[in-house]
């Protein structure tokens, strides 16, 4: 239990004149203790708290992780030996001077003081709170410390310090993720706002909920909250926040572009734009947005006139009366043209004598009124039918709506088209604007998932499921972790990529090793990864962190990765340095050899697959075992002398092919600098070209043409005859045809089929390289000929 003494010591000094402490209080759970030995002991300080009557809603202090201060980072590098640490040093040093504009840009962003780490539950659906304290006079910045008394204060957010986004960022990784938006429409709508704008996007998105603060507050009745927050405990809001459902809300897209057709009769106040581009509540115009927009403008000249309520309302009865003598919109049928699902309504506006035209996505307009008369449509409104219901008023019908009366309804639509001819006000959910005469497009944006207050015969709307994770495994040497572990686009660059997994995003990390020590015994797809690895954080901050093996049960894996997954294992080696390190970094590849060289010895032909794939669950690549130089130059084994294998003076390996596969340009030049055989080929006869031109690795084939000879260019397989050529036309790569067929490639080589590459690229219908194969036959030819 969180015990919190000091309360009631200045309680107790005040009243009389005493500091002793009477009582001990819970900070979560809020239970009281007399401070005596019958009632509270020591003992109570180790019990588990249950977080009291909110606990389905509060966010465990076990979730918020504490980061460490600027300037206090302590790196997870172990330093074996003073040589390592005096190496490590020089390295940090240079990548320290190398890096100094990066880091210079690093210091300039926030430091965040602490991170949220959630642990999956069904039974928590934490609620975060966004509070406008500007909303509803003084009542935003009451009901923040009374939020915060009852909920962990890291949960309750003020919207003046930044906005929501900080908030949704933080907790965007918490599971059943509910929203709790204390102001008015407006601050609604900037959370739904921020929600659309997330990169990548929160999934599933949470539900949003509905505090009313401000002055109409017509989202928050028609999803049942009310128009007002009258002082009700905040216990039994949280409550019924507890016990809402879920519910969808159409939102609606503006796209506004101007009339060139027509001058523009109010320059200096009209705008090219609406306030807003995203509808929620409704989008009207006329007196109604005119009078919306004199309430804006008085109340930014003397915000101090308008600090309440009722004062806010009086107002707008005062303008509306104003405008009932004026007429000033009379002839608003005259200025613009109405077209709602390809149908004109404008000469209904006329017979109407419309002063303003609705828009209605909700029941509720203008502080509770009901415009839309539901006896009138094909269907009853609702939010989350796709459709809007288009309302006029006059004059006469706008103050009578506050009695109970309706608008005239126009139709029901899925989209509208409103071209003006004049600077006409605008409004969107209450932000209002003069706009210059334009043409307005309207049509459904995306659906809300929004918090009602529970109702009897409506049901819950099923909210998607976590998705699982598809991450890359890629894994790092202790090498490259020490040089690059605050640099993480050099670590994933240098990083081998092993594979790919699917997992659910709610397994602890002691789940996943399992899994994936699963993986690596099942597979022999690529080198052999020892037991003595372990996990790398790369989400928590601007640096990579190792994570303990025996705190693996504590972690998540949402919590490490995002899109890879990162592993450092401590015995592997960046590259092979010996013929001894070489035979162990492809140990895996040796067994199969074995397995092989056997079933040829009783007289059997080994199995084989059609798939070279290197990534998990594969087959892997074999290659001829390492030979001595003195086996290399005096035996007549096939191996040393056959097509396809590398010259006596080099070694060959299956850590050329699966460098060539994986795209891994820095362990091929160290294993070619390192004596190892361009081409080395597996038993089909597949060099590292053949792979590079598969998988697209652009970087690689240019290296191996650079560095090998014309007869590896132009080598063919053995079970098929093709060239590299033949496979980059059979896979499309134009550019790494371009690049071979400049290298020297023989454009007529033809594999067992009797196909050149040119009709190796139509058969696929790859015709761009086809072109391009047949124009440079053309070329040859016509080069020969003219040379004869």
């Amino acid at each position: 239990m969180y015990i919190i003494p000091s309360i009631f010591q200045a309680v107790q000094g005040k009243l009389f004149g005493s500091k002793e402490i009477v009582a001990l209080s819970c900070a979560w759970c809020h239970e009281v203790y007399h401070n005596k030995e019958s009632c509270f002991n020591q003992s109570k300080i180790g019990e588990i708290c249950t977080l009291g009557n909110y606990a389905p809603i509060i966010v465990p202090p076990s979730w918020i992780v504490k980061l460490p201060s600027k300037g206090n980072f302590k790196s997870s590098i172990r330093v074996n030996n003073k040589n390592n640490a005096s190496n490590a040093s020089k390295k940090m040093k240079n990548a320290n001077k190398r890096n100094k504009q990066q880091q210079q840009k690093e210091e300039r962003k926030e430091h965040r003081a602490f991170i949220v780490k959630p642990i999956p539950s069904t039974e928590v659906i934490p609620v975060i709170v966004f509070i406008n304290p500007k909303s509803g006079g003084n009542q935003g910045v009451k009901l923040l410390g009374k939020f915060q008394q009852l909920l962990n204060p890291r949960q309750v957010f003020d919207l003046t310090q930044g906005g929501p986004k900080m908030g949704l960022e933080m907790f965007r990784k918490a599971p059943n993720l509910r929203v709790l938006a204390c102001g008015g429409d407006g601050t609604v709508g900037w959370v739904l706002s921020i929600l659309d704008q997330l990169n990548p996007p929160i999934v599933p998105v949470p539900a949003v909920g509905v505090l009313p603060l401000g002055t109409g507050n017509d989202l928050a009745r028609a999803l049942g909250w009310g128009g007002g927050y009258t002082d009700e405990p905040i216990g039994k809001i949280l409550r019924e926040i507890g016990m809402s459902q879920c519910v969808l809300m159409d939102r609606w897209r503006l796209r506004v572009t101007t009339n060139e057709d027509v001058a523009d009769d109010q320059v200096d106040k009209s705008k090219d734009n609406v306030p807003l581009n995203v509808i929620n509540n409704y989008f009207s115009f006329g007196v109604d947005a005119h009078i919306a927009l004199e309430f804006h403008e008085a109340r930014e000249a003397h915000p101090e006139k308008f600090n309440s309520r009722l004062r806010n309302k009086m107002y707008y009865g005062q303008m509306g009366g104003k405008d009932l003598i004026l007429r000033q919109y009379r002839n608003l049928s005259q200025w613009v043209t109405l077209e709602c699902d390809g149908t004109d309504y404008t000469a209904k506006l006329k017979d109407a004598g419309c002063h303003a035209v609705l828009f209605l996505n909700i029941p509720s307009y203008g502080g509770g009124t009901h415009p839309w008369n539901d006896s009138f449509g094909q269907s009853k409104a609702a939010i989350d039918d796709g459709l809007m219901e288009v309302v006029g008023l006059t004059t006469y019908q706008l103050p009578m709506l506050q009695a109970g009366m309706h608008g005239t309804c126009i139709c029901q639509c899925r989209t509208a088209r409103i071209v003006t001819n004049r600077t006409i006000p605008m409004q969107v959910d209450g932000e209002a604007c003069r706009v210059k005469p334009s043409i307005i497009e309207m049509e459904l944006l995306n659906k809300a998932v929004m918090l009602a207050k529970r109702k009897q015969g409506r049901a819950d709307v099923q909210v998607n499921p976590l998705e699982k994770l598809q991450l890359i495994i890629l894994r790092l040497s202790m090498d490259q972790y020490e040089r690059y572990h605050y640099d993480k686009d050099m670590l994933r660059k240098v990083a081998n990529k092993l594979g790919r997994i699917e997992i659910e995003s709610q397994c602890d990390l002691e789940q996943v090793r399992n899994m994936l020590n699963a993986k690596f015994e099942e597979s022999i797809a690529y080198p052999r990864v020892s037991q003595d690895w372990c996990f790398i954080d790369c989400c928590t901050a601007e640096h990579y962190f190792r994570i303990d093996r025996a705190q693996e049960h504590l972690h998540y894996i949402c919590d490490i990765a995002v899109d890879e997954l990162y592993i450092l294992d401590h015995e592997a080696a960046t590259m092979p340095q010996t013929p001894d390190q070489e035979r162990s970094f492809a140990a895996y590849s040796q067994r199969q050899t074995q397995n092989d060289r056997r079933n040829i010895e009783h007289g059997e032909r080994s199995g084989s697959t059609d798939d070279d794939e290197l990534e998990m669950g594969f087959r892997s690549i074999k290659v001829q075992k390492w030979k001595s130089r003195e086996d290399r130059l005096f035996s007549f084994n096939e191996e040393v002398f056959g097509y396809g294998f590398s010259s006596v003076l080099e070694q060959t390996s299956d850590a050329v092919l699966l460098a060539a596969q994986s795209g891994d340009l820095l362990m091929l030049r160290a294993l070619h600098e390192q004596g190892y055989s361009l081409q080395s080929a597996n038993k089909k006869g597949q060099t590292a070209l053949h792979f590079a031109c598969k998988y697209n690795h652009k970087d690689i084939v240019k290296y191996t043409i650079l560095r090998a000879s014309r007869r590896l260019i132009n080598m063919a397989d053995n079970e098929r005859g093709q060239t590299a050529l033949h496979v980059a036309a059979e896979h499309g790569r134009r550019d790494i045809s371009v690049m071979l067929v400049a290298a020297g490639a023989n454009i007529e080589a033809r594999d067992l089929s009797g196909n050149t590459p040119m009709m190796t690229a139509f058969n696929k219908e790859f015709y761009e390289v086809a072109t391009y194969l047949e124009c440079k036959q053309i070329f040859i030819f016509l080069k020969c000929t003219h040379a004869t």
